[in-house]
């Protein structure tokens, strides 16, 4: 089991209600694009989370929202850990933390050659963090220094991982395990991960069709759970 130490974090704060309407995102193209428009506003955003759509900026496009069919998870009793991962896991070679250094995760994540994380939606995350609706997992290495980490937005049961980053090799996955092993302690019942990648895949992510995946986050969204409690 790994140690995730919580930096102190607010409770989600109450938001306006969302000055949108997304259209049902059962309407969705087969490849899950959706819409376009709108704003990053909080409460736009966390609605969009409620009915299992999220933000994806695409060919010069910003304002891009999908729900891709079929969608990928990780089941929260399905976390696959191979041996090598495992023996890493022994040796206690990372601390984790959660919601320590928010900022500096999502820009690792952007810190890529080509990155659909713009300036604008870094921003609009940094605020939802802020608020206490988005989440950061780090992972620092034995020199102290910033190893790996993701982040993602938790709403009720549900927790939608946007993206995760290493600068040390494994590092990312120890965030993933981390985060897996805390979301079980702390109640959470839908891990969304979006799309699938061979890297998730082998961690043992799997798909839904996009009707069962809705179904499970409207479940999921209603349950009183805290993410950083």
């Amino acid at each position: 089991m790994i140690e995730v130490v919580v930096a102190p974090t607010p409770p989600p704060a109450p938001l306006p209600p969302c000055r949108f309407e997304f259209p049902d995102p059962l309407r969705a193209e087969p490849e899950g694009l959706l819409a376009e428009g709108g704003d990053l506003e909080p409460s736009t955003l966390i609605a969009a989370y409620r009915r299992g759509i999220f933000p994806w900026p695409y060919d010069g496009h910003e304002l891009l929202w999908w729900s891709p069919d079929p969608r990928a998870i990780v089941p929260l009793d399905g976390l696959h850990v191979s041996r090598s991962l495992a023996r890493l896991l022994r040796r206690l070679r990372f601390r984790v933390t959660l919601n320590a250094a928010f900022a500096d995760v999502i820009a690792g994540c952007a810190d890529r050659d080509e990155t659909w994380i713009t300036p604008r939606l870094r921003a609009a995350y940094v605020r939802l963090h802020a608020l206490g609706w988005a989440h950061s997992v780090e992972v620092w290495g034995p020199e102290g220094a910033l190893a790996g980490g993701l982040y993602g937005v938790a709403v009720g049961g549900l927790f939608s991982a946007e993206s995760m980053f290493h600068r040390v090799r494994d590092a990312s996955k120890v965030a993933l395990v981390a985060l897996v092993e805390h979301a079980r302690r702390v109640g959470l019942t839908l891990l969304d991960v979006q799309v699938p990648s061979a890297h998730l895949t082998s961690l043992g992510a799997v798909t839904l069709p996009r009707r069962d995946y809705l179904a499970r986050v409207a479940q999921a969204v209603t349950r009183p759970v805290r993410m950083a409690p």
